[in-house]
C-alpha cells in the first residue's frame, strides 16, 4: 500500500481540483450570464446543461473524489503518515458533507423542479421562475464552491506533508 500512497495522493489533488473549478466556473461565469439573458432562455440552457452534466466526464470528480480521499487516508495511516492521513480523512468529510450530500440534498432537487416547470411565453413570468431559482442555486454552489476549495487546500496539504512527515510523524 505505501508504494500507492503518492499516486493516490496526486489522483485526490488532481481530482479536488477537478470538482473545484467545475462548481468555481459555475460561480463566476455562467450563471452570470445566464441570469444577463432572457429568462426564457436562461432556463432552457439551465435544462440543458443539468441534462449533460450527468456524463463519464463529471463522474470521476464529483463521485471519485470522496473514495480518492478517504482511499488516500487509509494509506497514509497504514504508512504512518498521521498528519497527511488527518488533512485527506478531513478533505473527504468536508466534501461529503459540504459538496455531495448539499448538491443532491438542494441542487439536484431544484434542477429537477426547474426542468419540470414549463417555460411560459410571458417574460415577467418566465422571469420570476427563473429569479426565484437562480438566487437559491447560486447560493448552494457558492457554498459547494468554498467547501471544495477548503478540499482542495487540504488535499494539497496533506500531499505537500507526505514529502514532509517521517513515518509515525
Amino acid at each position: 500500500m505505501t508504494s500507492l500512497l503518492k499516486p493516490i495522493a496526486f489522483l485526490s489533488l488532481l481530482l479536488a481540483g477537478a470538482i473545484f473549478g467545475f462548481f468555481y466556473a459555475w460561480v463566476c461565469s455562467t450563471m452570470w450570464g445566464l441570469d444577463a439573458i432572457d429568462p426564457r432562455i436562461a432556463i432552457a440552457a439551465m435544462n440543458g446543461m443539468n441534462d449533460s452534466v450527468r456524463n463519464a466526464v463529471f463522474a470521476p470528480a464529483f463521485f471519485g473524489t470522496p473514495v480518492a480521499l478517504i482511499v488516500t487516508a487509509v494509506f497514509a495511516k497504514t504508512a504512518g503518515r498521521d498528519r497527511s492521513a488527518w488533512a485527506f480523512g478531513l478533505a473527504a468529510a468536508m466534501y461529503i458533507v459540504g459538496a455531495f450530500a448539499v448538491t443532491v440534498a438542494v441542487n439536484v432537487p431544484m434542477n429537477r423542479v426547474l426542468l419540470d416547470t414549463a417555460v411560459p411565453d410571458d417574460i415577467d413570468a418566465a422571469r420570476a421562475i427563473w429569479t426565484g431559482y437562480s438566487g437559491r442555486w447560486q447560493m448552494f454552489n457558492t457554498l459547494r464552491t468554498v467547501v471544495s476549495a477548503g478540499v482542495l487546500l487540504l488535499t494539497g496539504w496533506g500531499v505537500f506533508r507526505l514529502g514532509a512527515e517521517r513515518a509515525g510523524g
